[in-house]
């Protein structure tokens, strides 16, 4: 007996199941409200040099000082980083002139001035991350990505080795921790640390949440659930937009994302640890507890297994082996399909941050673009529900991936003038962006085993926030070349999306327990789906 088998005795998606996922999704809010919180922490508002107050400014109103203390790009607006040694009052007669000499003009020496219509502060405000600074700026958002690298490394050896449900409790505690000190930071210094710490601690939210859920979820319901869990990471990209707009000030607007952590640890109660790793690992008398309760809440009441037949469903783990990411290569299936899916995660993050970064032409404020944004990926996902299920997963991930790669690439092509049809072309590379990346999440967690799935998570994971790291680097390329950036994105979009094809498919396929599930597949060939014992994942064509 498999434990495919028990979740069908005992019901595989019932209020037991819809339970635990519903709570698993609130986290799943938060994510977004922290990733993209940079666009709004680090915002930076309209600025130009401060101009200390002189005598000979008495009569002139602040309009009047600008234009004689500071120069004007040539549509006309003032400099944000650059000011004159000297007043300039020739230029109250005629303010088309133009200094006769770049030699009076200076960097700013007495500070900025913001316009604080739209932001009562930023840390950009804070702390003059403008002008020589503005990388200070754009390295909050570095710190907190390497955060969540690390995170995606120590949390997915951690999760497989003392539980999903222990770290994430560990997980949401450290978010909270590190969130409010984050709001609390007096120096910038202190902000870049706890928005590490904070990413590394969100980490383990992320890759901890789907896994869970799904081990407790049958086959037939495995894409909903994914597709469900996926959906609410759109709905807290709507959600920060929302906030934001309604708290402009940094400190309460870390406060005010960071908050919703303590429900989800208050909720965290009622779900219980992954019955499948608690077996897997050797823990029978706990799992045999939550199988029971599973069933009762599902009115399975007839329900009834030995705490023994638990045991004998124990996988080719033997006591006191551990697992780590070494594992994820040393068997020949596994290896290949590590390889093969660390390629494709790098291509889904590399080409959607790419095009997040590239994407323009709204003409909205960024409150609406970044509600907008949120609102495009649901039907994206809707759309993947059916065909992830229709098409399987692999024909799924490799084409929303290559046909990435051929918007991306088509926008090269289209002439410059042609803005509609180049908006149109970008919106819809952005839909099979976030198609490529939901089905990426749920095609990941059904490849591997059991013993090593957070491994496998942790280190795909891992692979993708290079990608995402490495994304913007890639405009400064336009200096070669001017669509060089586009065409390296789509490039590597249909390069890795074609190496998905060599990955094995996992459509109404039972989840792998141990490694011999998946290598032993690779001996005996392509059994059939109604076998009634588990089959394996390499059986036939996430």
């Amino acid at each position: 007996m498999k434990f495919e088998d028990l979740l069908l005795e005992i019901g595989g998606f019932g209020r037991f199941q819809i339970l635990i996922l519903f709570i698993l999704c609130l986290p799943r809010i938060n994510l977004p409200m922290h990733f993209l919180l940079h666009n709004f922490l680090a915002a930076t508002p309209p600025h130009h040099c401060a101009i200390p107050h002189q005598e000979a400014f008495v009569n002139l109103t602040m309009e009047e000082v600008l234009l004689i203390s500071i120069p004007r790009e040539p549509d006309g607006t003032f400099r944000s980083c650059e000011m004159f040694s000297q007043p300039q009052f020739h230029l109250l007669l005629n303010s088309s002139l133009h200094p006769e000499n770049n030699s009076i003009i200076q960097h700013c020496q007495h500070g900025w001035v913001y316009d604080h219509s739209q932001f009562t502060s930023t840390i950009s405000t804070q702390w003059d991350l403008v002008c020589e600074q503005r990388g200070l700026n754009q390295a909050t958002a570095t710190f907190f990505f390497i955060g969540v690298t690390m995170g995606a490394v120590v949390f997915g050896y951690l999760s497989d080795r003392f539980g999903r449900k222990a770290m994430l409790l560990l997980s949401l505690v450290g978010s909270l921790i590190f969130g409010m000190l984050s709001a609390a930071s007096v120096s910038y210094t202190m902000l870049s640390i706890t928005r590490t710490l904070t990413g590394v601690a969100l980490s383990g939210v992320s890759l901890i949440v789907l896994p869970l859920g799904m081990e407790w979820v049958d086959i037939h319901h495995r894409t909903f659930s994914g597709i469900l869990t996926s959906i609410f990471w759109s709905i807290g990209n709507m959600l920060l937009a929302m906030v934001a707009y309604l708290v402009r000030e940094w400190h309460w607007l870390l406060v005010a994302v960071t908050g919703p952590c303590l429900l989800s640890i208050v909720c965290l109660w009622w779900v219980p640890e992954s019955a499948r790793w608690l077996i897997a690992n050797g823990k029978v008398k706990q799992a045999h507890r939550h199988l029971l309760r599973c069933a009762r809440m599902n009115g399975r009441k007839d329900f009834a297994v030995s705490p023994e037949a638990l045991r004998r469903m124990a996988t080719d783990k033997k006591p006191g082996e551990s697992y780590s990411y070494i594992s994820l290569f040393r068997t020949p299936v596994l290896r290949k399909i590590s390889l093969c899916s660390g390629a494709v995660w790098f291509g889904v993050a590399f080409s959607y941050y790419g095009m997040s970064m590239n994407l323009t032409g709204f003409g909205l404020n960024m409150y609406l673009s970044q509600f907008v944004f949120g609102i495009i990926e649901i039907p994206a996902k809707m759309i993947m529900y059916v065909v992830v299920n229709r098409v399987g997963r692999r024909q799924s991930q490799a084409w929303a991936l290559i046909l990435t790669g051929l918007c991306i690439g088509a926008n090269v092509i289209i002439p410059k003038p042609f803005t509609s049809l180049r908006s149109v072309v970008a919106i819809t590379g952005k839909g099979f962006s976030e198609a490529a990346f939901t089905t990426v999440f749920l095609y990941t967690s059904e490849l591997y085993p059991t013993v090593l799935r957070q491994n496998g998570m942790g280190y795909t994971s891992f692979v993708a926030r290079l990608g995402g790291a490495l994304a913007p680097l890639v405009f400064l390329l336009d200096e070669v070349w001017r669509s060089l950036p586009e065409v390296t994105y789509c490039g590597v979009a249909v390069c890795c999306g074609s190496v998905a094809f060599l990955l094995p498919e996992t459509l109404n396929v039972r989840l792998p327990e141990g490694i011999e599930d998946i290598e032993k597949a690779q001996v005996k060939g392509p059994p059939q789906i109604s076998a009634p014992e588990g089959v394996p994942l390499q059986s036939l064509p996430k």
